[in-house]
């Protein structure tokens, strides 16, 4: 057993919610599950005062942010990029850069899982970062190329794991405000 391994601790975490937008969302396998896991963590984050980062690729191309998550967004800084990986992005690295410098962990949430999330992570690692992958609130076009690209992220020693475990773990115990604000969505 890693004794090196720590829980998510909100102080050290920022959501960065990829690329999901309604040309996109459109292909995606299981699109409704991605989009509900990432309002889901879109509230932990809010509920917990994570930072939060959001992406675009290609906004003249893929279109905008889906409804859904737009009107939870409106007041994230986001980027639009066309590089794959999020951190090669002059203004996502920006938005990186602003964060409090207590924060080493990324939650990755949207989509492509195979592309875009794949590459953010590496590029996340690289940057000495701690990519943590939301599984269910990611997905590919095709359901094979999601399933390999977690492998894969796993094999590198990213973490790996679904919404509900991101959450409970940030949240460390019940009764909390924060717990109470978050019941609603978690039922």
């Amino acid at each position: 057993m890693d004794k090196t391994v720590d829980f998510l601790t909100p102080d050290r975490c920022c959501l960065f919610v990829v690329d999901p937008q309604v040309k996109l969302m459109a292909a995606i396998h299981k699109a409704e599950r991605v989009i509900k896991n990432v309002v889901l963590m879109i509230h932990c984050a809010q509920a917990l005062s994570i930072p939060i980062i959001a992406s675009t690729q290609y906004k003249k191309g893929l279109g905008p942010l889906v409804p859904e998550l737009a009107e939870l967004l409106v007041d994230v800084p986001t980027g639009d990029k066309t590089e794959f990986n999020g951190l090669a992005n002059p203004e996502i690295k920006k938005l990186l850069a602003a964060l409090p410098d207590t924060v080493d962990t990324l939650i990755l949430v949207g989509a492509e899982a195979h592309i875009c999330i794949y590459q953010t992570a590496v590029g996340g690692l690289q940057a000495g970062y701690h990519p943590w992958i939301v599984a269910d609130a990611v997905s590919s076009r095709e359901k094979r190329n999601m399933r390999l690209a977690l492998a894969r992220m796993q094999t590198l020693g990213m973490a790996v794991g679904p919404a509900e475990m991101a959450i409970y773990e940030l949240l460390h115990k019940a009764g909390t405000p924060p717990f109470k604000a978050l019941l609603p969505h978690l039922k």
